[in-house]
């Protein structure tokens, strides 16, 4: 294709004369004076004549398609790496309409740690619409491992993307999780980690060095000892709560062992159980000092400890930031809080399922979820948002 210019009136010498552009002509590499050098970007094109192979195979070795031998698939993927081609992951996906529908499944349950991790999944989905990303909460019954086993096994015939899954480690859940990895869907572990079901990433904080860091408190705070400590967590068969423990009482035993740590009290979740529980144990251990309540039921606990005449007479380290903990740290009612920051959480959970979803790197460090210490003294500003309640009900776990 040639381009013609003819010959303008007022103009003399070379400048006046007609001439031809051949606009299909690659310039020379050799940059102008003050500018840089052209640089032809490898393309698709170039890949399938350095492998030898058609663009139509090309186009399946990219999106992971089958009916490709592995010879090929190898060729392909040698002549992308000689010639350093970069997929330009946004533009093929505008091209091709693609959207990403993805999947939040949690617990259906009142704990505001959960009401707030929902809150800031929606914020996080909200802004990744722009991005072609949509993003669902499903919710399931907390101690019916069946229902969500039947939750888990209809989303792949309904579109999805990936799935960011909150839940207990139980058989039944990681047959569940299997099955939807067996069928190529991306899954990724929430707050609790499912390390036994094929899941491809867990997102959320180290919740053994959690507990580490609660030994590390509860100890400096209690000077050493003597004294015993109670151990709340909502349920054992969370992933989270077992690897808390674990790492409370690596701490307590080589560090502090002039405190006893009694065992675990499981709560379920109920409220009412967990002021039974504590009130029974309070009775029967004088010489109880502290308190490390590894999940939910802050509120449960406050109420508890009020009623006992114990409030702020503890040393109460518990985890997560939640209305009702930052109104007690206010309150002197508990000593610190173990958290981490859900509006990284939320971003993460998205970016990390996009980029499974398209069969890219993670970036460990932008993904890691940091552990935070709150006391009373460096608080955060409080959010625009509020999930607490004065019409909560006591059963409702903080």
């Amino acid at each position: 294709m040639h381009l013609f210019f003819p010959r303008r009136e007022g103009l003399s010498g070379a400048a006046s004369a007609e001439f031809l552009i051949d606009v299909h002509q690659r310039q020379p590499d050799s940059p102008r004076k003050g500018s840089e050098s052209f640089v032809m970007r490898p393309t698709v094109n170039d890949i399938a004549r350095e492998a030898g192979v058609s663009l139509a195979t090309v186009d399946r070795v990219l999106n992971a398609r089958p009916g490709v031998r592995e010879k090929t698939i190898k060729a392909v993927n040698d002549a992308i790496a000689r010639l350093g081609y970069v997929r330009d992951l946004t533009a093929a996906n505008l091209a091709r309409s693609r959207s990403y529908r993805m999947a939040a499944v949690l617990p259906d349950t009142e704990s505001q740690f959960v009401q707030s991790l929902a809150q800031a999944l929606t914020d996080a989905g909200q802004v990744a619409a722009t991005t072609r990303i949509e993003l669902n909460l499903l919710r399931f019954p907390p101690e019916d491992p069946h229902a969500l086993a039947a939750l888990l096994s209809r989303l792949p015939d309904s579109g999805y993307a990936g799935v960011a899954l909150m839940a207990p480690e139980t058989p039944v859940v990681r047959d569940a999780v299997r099955a939807l990895r067996a069928r190529g869907l991306p899954v990724v572990a929430l707050v609790s980690d499912l390390p036994n079901t094929g899941r491809d990433h867990f997102i959320g904080i180290d919740n053994r060095a959690a507990g580490r860091t609660a030994g590390v408190l509860m100890g400096r705070f209690l000077g050493g000892g003597p004294g015993q400590v109670l151990v709340l967590g909502s349920s054992l068969l969370a992933r989270d709560m077992v690897e808390r423990r674990r790492g409370f009482d690596e701490v307590m035993l080589r560090d502090f062992p002039g405190i006893e740590v009694l065992q675990s009290l499981e709560t379920h979740g109920s409220g009412r159980t967990l002021r039974q529980v504590v009130t029974e144990m309070l009775a029967n251990v004088p010489d109880a000092r502290g308190i490390y309540a590894m999940g939910d039921g802050l509120r449960a606990l406050t109420q508890a400890l009020e009623e006992l005449g114990l409030s702020g007479k503890l040393t109460v380290i518990c985890h997560e930031l939640t209305p009702h903990a930052r109104k007690a740290l206010e309150g002197g009612e508990i000593t610190a809080v173990i958290t981490q920051n859900l509006g990284h959480l939320a971003r993460s959970t998205l970016r990390v399922l996009r980029a499974k979803a398209d069969n890219l790197p993670l970036d460990a460090g932008q993904e890691q979820i940091r552990i935070e210490i709150v006391l009373r003294e460096n608080l955060p500003p409080r959010p625009d948002v509020s999930l607490d309640s004065d019409t909560d009900t006591t059963e409702a776990a903080a």
